[in-house]
């Protein structure tokens, strides 16, 4: 199977969630023998942070401009079987033209920023990676949320089929390994910043670090502004790339997750970060959100934190009750939120849509190293 992608980044996991997904999700395919191409446009941000250039069985095509590399475009959906354009891709709209009009057997919109499309779709602004027509037009138009994301999928946007398909892990990539100095943390975060995220950072990361001035946080990731209220005991890495995201969890006692709040108020959106951490037997704290329990199981698998109180309350469990949340969160992950399930989920959804034309894919689902 051929499988075209016009995306943000699979190139560099700087500043985005995109990057380290298709990564998981691509290699998954590639053991099955697909063959996927991914064009993306060659931005400085990202070229300055390049963590990936491809991988077997997964092309990378980066191009300055949209008309430079059109022809090849053309080329190599004239013989697709699924042909996919996603959200923030910078040329989505006439990327979506050229899938439109591709003989791609399913033409395919993935939103993995879903809660943050139709948070904007309620204000009544037009996000430019979405055709002036609406995604009607797509056989299929997978959501990164679940739940009555995608009923609104389909009235705002009227996306005729929909399916969800959500983050997933490589476990081959995040796996439980030894601690390193400059990472141990009592409490980390790994994240990019985002302002309707501060609020939640505040509650659970900030304002404990302030009152447990003994103990030591650490928080990753990129865009984090000069005014930042920062602590003695709170430690800053800039950028962590994928390769040392194991060790950055595996350093602290336990982790934190603190999700968007477009992601709260939509649900069912779990982080691709929660399963990382998870796959790398490192205990989670997060906040709650409708949803989580489809994923995890509050209390026994992912601790939740409400209140400044009960975030505290979880950096002071012993380490034992720790290490039996963490070991039953990596189960559940391994079981049910890796690549290759991730892979099942999407196959699984092109067969459906096809189901509907009369056609089938004809998966076979034996596995093929590459």
């Amino acid at each position: 199977m051929k499988l075209v992608i016009f995306g943000l980044t699979i190139s560099s996991s700087w500043g985005n969630g995109h990057a380290t997904f298709w990564r998981a999700l691509g290699r998954a395919l590639a053991r099955r023998g697909w063959r996927i191409f991914f064009f993306e446009r060659d931005v400085p941000y990202y070229a300055e942070h390049r963590d990936f250039t491809g991988a077997p069985g997964i092309e990378l095509i980066l191009y300055s401009e949209w008309d430079t590399v059109r022809r090849q475009a053309q080329a190599a959906l004239s013989d697709a079987d699924v042909a996919m354009v996603t959200s923030y891709c910078p040329d989505a709209l006439t990327a979506s033209d050229l899938v439109l009009s591709a003989p791609a057997r399913l033409r395919v919109f993935y939103d993995l920023d879903t809660p943050v499309t139709l948070e904007r779709l309620r204000r009544g602004e037009r996000m430019a990676y979405l055709p002036p027509q609406g995604l009607g037009e797509f056989d299929l138009v997978l959501s990164y949320a679940g739940g009555v994301a995608l009923t609104e999928l389909q009235e705002r946007l009227g996306a005729r089929q929909v399916a969800p398909l959500y983050g997933c892990v490589d476990p081959s990539a995040h796996h439980s390994v030894a601690p390193v100095e400059a990472y141990r943390a009592d409490l980390s975060y790994l994240g990019t910043y985002a302002a309707d995220r501060q609020e939640g950072l505040d509650r659970l990361f900030l304002e404990p670090a302030r009152r447990l001035p003994h103990r030591r946080f650490l928080l990753g990731g990129s865009l984090y502004p000069n005014d930042f209220p920062w602590t003695a005991n709170l430690f800053y890495v800039q950028h962590v790339p994928p390769p040392s995201h194991p060790a950055f969890y595996c350093s602290s006692r336990l982790t934190l997750n603190v999700t968007r709040r477009p992601m709260v108020e939509t649900g069912y959106c779990p982080s691709g970060r929660l399963f990382e951490a998870a796959a790398c037997g490192v205990p989670i704290l997060s906040d709650l959100w409708e949803g989580l329990d489809q994923f995890f199981e509050p209390g026994s698998e992912i601790l939740i934190a409400r209140s400044t109180e009960e975030a505290m309350g979880a950096i002071g469990l012993p380490a034992g009750a720790l290490s039996k949340v963490a070991r039953a969160a990596r189960e559940r992950t391994l079981a049910e939120h890796t690549g290759e399930r991730r892979a099942d989920d999407l196959e699984q959804a092109l067969e459906d849509s096809l189901n509907v034309k009369g056609e089938s894919l004809n998966i076979k689902r034996e596995t093929k190293k590459v």
